[in-house]
């Protein structure tokens, strides 16, 4: 069963990369731009076989490794 995970900064933590992104794209000539955010995306391959449980495994790996739960928030989509 595959996993993603979503990770971004919380809000009001400084994003460097989304700074630099957002000022990139407007020196390419991209108007009407709000707050430019990056973040990543984890793809896992996972043995189990249960939607909740592999949910609840990729959830736990996010919490323990993938995200910094001080500064970061994430999400897991199982499909």
């Amino acid at each position: 069963m595959k996993a993603r995970v979503y990770v971004m900064p919380k809000a009001g933590v400084l994003d460097p990369q989304g700074k630099a992104i957002g000022h990139a794209l407007e020196g390419l000539g991209f108007t009407g731009l709000g707050e430019v955010r990056a973040g990543k995306v984890i793809e896992l391959e996972l043995a189990e076989t249960d939607p909740a449980k592999a949910k609840a495994q990729a959830e736990e790996m996010a919490r323990r490794l993938l995200a910094n739960t001080v500064i970061e928030s994430f999400r897991v989509e199982v499909a």
